[in-house]
């Protein structure tokens, strides 16, 4: 008995397959579309199995950057007069607060010959606020939650219309409005750049260069004496580990009258880290140590 195959084959005899020019070659080409048709569904498949894998990455590594597994952190960015103000906030009880009244105030190593003007370094970006960031990362690896206010004081004066000794006004707002929202703040620093010459801003130190660091106290301010305390205190911590890094307690604010905010907390003292001739890699050795000194001075109050 024969079967389907046999039938199959018997016609395929009877009937020699001989098709048309025009219908092999018509036919050729509807293969090669759909050939070309497979190929791109497959590339795009890919490409959204990649982009995909791209983006499941970059989200796990942004939560361990930002969030750390522990803490919630953010940045707050507002307009102010045109300017931007923004403060990176760790969420996590903050318990230092740091930021700049003079943010621009750079280094003559690290900026142009035009960015100096009579010997004191300007900058919009290399400058003072580098070494607040780098406190806070400090802090941060030794798990003290801080603040740290990036707003471009220099700006807002700018846009506003205002004088240079107009920095503290501005600067003082921020303060108050995170001060108000975390009573868990124990130290608050407004760091600067000194206007000292190399010879006088820098120390060595088991053969590496330090910026030295000063401690400014408005006596003009209701909480003088307490941080005069609190100040007192940072120089002597510095004084125990690495001895001449600070320079010691600075009494000013009489004439011309400036409290430095100091009035707004209990802790809070005027920072003047290194001099306008120190690099940020001999501001940042200090920053690291100075986080140790807070680290401390914390932990021992507990």
């Amino acid at each position: 008995m024969q079967n389907e195959k046999d039938l199959f084959d018997m016609l395929k005899e009877m009937y020699p397959q001989h098709p048309r020019k025009e219908f092999v070659s018509a036919t050729e080409n509807t293969l090669r579309q759909r050939a070309r048709s497979m190929g791109k569904k497959r590339i795009i498949t890919k490409f959204s199995v990649i982009s995909s894998g791209v983006l499941v990455c970059a989200f796990i590594f942004s939560w361990l950057i930002f969030f750390n597994g522990n803490s919630k952190v953010s940045e707050v960015v507002q307009s102010v007069g045109g300017a931007s103000s923004s403060y990176a906030m760790d969420e996590k009880e903050p318990v230092v607060y740091i930021y700049h009244s003079h943010n621009i105030e750079s280094f003559i190593p690290e900026v142009s010959a035009q960015q100096v003007y009579r010997e004191r370094a300007y900058s919009d970006t290399k400058n003072i606020t580098l070494v607040g960031k780098e406190l806070s990362r400090a802090l941060k690896e030794l798990q003290v939650p801080a603040i740290h206010d990036e707003t471009d004081v220099a700006g807002i004066l700018k846009q506003r219309g205002l004088y240079f000794q107009d920095s503290y006004k501005v600067s003082r707002e921020n303060l108050q409005k995170v001060l108000a929202e975390n009573d868990s703040i124990r130290m608050v620093f407004d760091i600067h750049r000194d206007s000292t010459k190399r010879r006088e801003s820098t120390i060595e130190i088991k053969g590496e260069e330090y910026a030295k660091i000063k401690f400014v106290v408005s006596k003009t301010s209701g909480n003088y004496e307490t941080n005069k305390k609190f100040a007192t205190q940072l120089h002597e911590q510095l004084e125990k580990l690495y001895p001449g890094l600070s320079i010691g307690v600075i009494e000013k604010g009489v004439n011309p009258q400036n409290t430095y905010n100091q009035e707004l907390h209990d802790n809070s003292v005027l920072v003047e880290m290194g001099g306008i001739e120190n690099t940020l890699e001999e501001m940042y050795r200090t920053t690291d140590i100075f986080a140790q000194v807070l680290e401390d001075i914390l932990e021992k109050s507990k």
